[in-house]
């Protein structure tokens, strides 16, 4: 295989582009003391910024004031669901539009958290433009605040999405990714980021513990399901290891992985939100393990997060073909069936930094 040819990943054409910007500025007693409540406040706050987005041509923004965490996956239909630590949003970028303020009577907001979501087409060669938009907005919002010095955390989601599996379902087609890091990208694109920039690349997948598997492995009316997770742990540390990834982890303990650099990030985990660290400029190993034998969930997530190492001139695309044979070794491994069963990928860049 030619060198240019390792450079980039072969992702199927189906795949799905999200990004979405998040800016956190923190709530303070200060803040709050400019207005007659706190619904005041998020509400006054919140047509300021709905007022900046359509001047800036941002057309799916939210705030939320009730310090959810916001998820966003790739839909056909347009969805928002409220869970008690998350709101999860489903859309799709090229047809939904939408201005909500998320909030919660009588309650102390500890950030104001504003969410904006990718529009339009191209998501991923246009995501250099919808951040200038962003701070821009920002830009002009912070003066507007009714008091100064208040600091905002950026943060800049993106990701890939698609079935590990498609070709084997007929989805023939494929284009070829490089997935240059963000940084360049956007220096290429004269969007200049800020020195203190903390950046993370990894993959996700959710394994859904399906009747199948479950059977090949526990006995009728078990009540210790380490045989079960002993063998997916067992079975993906050594798929990633034969590609030399060593930066892992596998959470089955029914809540949902958030991933983020160690390094800068204080991680709390929640009721729902599972926080998981990893540094990627660290050379030693790094494995995370979270499930329970007592306690059978629906699904069990894996993570493979890149080091510095990992992203070369071109981009991740070496790194991403790694994953890519690890995880299809991993699923042949636990008899997953390509033909009739989805292995989503998804292939994650995240940015962040304080303005």
């Amino acid at each position: 295989m030619s060198l240019s040819h390792q450079q980039k990943v072969y992702i199927p054409k189906e795949a799905r582009t999200n990004q979405y910007i998040t800016a956190e500025i923190k709530v303070t007693d200060e803040l709050l003391s400019q207005y007659p409540d706190y619904q005041s406040c998020y509400q006054t706050l919140s047509r300021l910024i709905f007022n900046l987005a359509e001047q800036h041509d941002l057309r799916n923004v939210h705030v939320i004031t009730n310090d959810k965490l916001p998820v966003v996956r790739y839909h056909t239909e347009a969805y928002c669901f409220q869970t008690t630590e998350q709101i999860l949003f489903f859309y799709n970028p090229a047809y939904h539009e939408a201005q909500n303020l998320f909030s919660q009577e009588n309650y102390r907001a500890r950030k104001l958290r504003i969410v904006f979501l990718a529009t339009g087409e191209d998501i991923r060669s246009n995501s250099a433009s919808f951040h200038i938009r962003v701070r821009e907005l920002l830009t002009e919002l912070m003066p507007l605040m009714p008091i100064s010095d208040l600091k905002v955390k950026v943060r800049d989601h993106q990701h890939l999405s698609y079935d590990l599996f498609a070709k084997a379902k007929g989805y023939k087609e494929t284009y070829g990714y490089k997935l240059r890091a963000i940084g360049p990208r956007y220096k290429a694109r004269k969007c200049e980021l800020p020195e203190n920039v903390s950046s993370l690349t990894y993959v996700t997948v959710s394994l859904p513990l399906s009747r199948k598997l479950k059977q090949g492995l526990l006995p009728d009316s078990a009540t210790d399901f380490t045989p079960l997770y002993q063998h997916l742990e067992d079975c993906f540390l050594k798929a990633a290891a034969n590609r030399q990834l060593t930066r892992l982890a596998m959470i089955a303990n029914g809540l949902t992985p958030l991933v983020r650099n160690s390094k800068f990030e204080k991680l709390d985990s929640k009721a729902e939100v599972q926080m998981i660290g990893f540094d990627p400029n660290a050379t030693e190993q790094q494995v995370i393990r979270r499930w329970n034998a007592d306690n059978l969930v629906e699904a069990a997530h894996f993570t493979i997060v890149a080091g510095t190492k990992d992203c070369d001139d071109s981009g991740f695309g070496r790194f991403m073909n790694n994953v890519e044979t690890a995880l299809k070794a991993f699923a042949a491994d636990i008899g997953v069936d390509p033909e009739r069963e989805d292995l989503v990928v998804r292939f994650h860049q995240h940015i962040s930094y304080q303005i």
